[in-house]
């Protein structure tokens, strides 16, 4: 992320950290949020957040590798099924992955709407 100074900016940067530390919280504490209601709202507030990111951080020079380094974390975490049967952290990192995952979709189904607009535009 490139570094600004417009108050948006700010916003943008306090989302991206509150969403990776909420991701990362809620992975490695699965137990802290057993209720299904409780789970739908932490899947709400990583997708804002996660929204909030597309719309205020990315720029158009950083959308290629954006968009490369989203498809990598999706496709590595879905991949990364199979870790579930290390003892004690497979669960643990599966979880983190998938938090992160429902984070940064929304940001960059945002990043690749604002890029195929543009492309129309020319």
């Amino acid at each position: 992320m490139a570094k600004k100074s417009s108050s948006g900016s700010k916003i943008g940067h306090y989302a991206f950290i509150a969403g990776v530390l909420l991701a990362f919280i809620v992975g490695l504490f699965p137990n802290a949020i057993g209720a299904t209601n409780v789970q739908m709202g932490v899947i709400i507030v990583l997708v804002l957040l996660g929204l909030i990111v597309g719309f205020l951080n990315i720029t158009g020079g950083e959308t290629t590798q954006f968009l490369v380094a989203t498809i990598a974390l999706m496709g590595g975490g879905a991949a990364l099924g199979g870790i579930k049967v290390i003892p004690l952290v497979g669960d643990l990192i599966y979880n983190v992955l998938l938090y992160i995952a429902v984070f940064v979709a929304p940001a960059a189904l945002v990043v690749a709407l604002k890029t195929i607009y543009s492309l129309a535009e020319r």
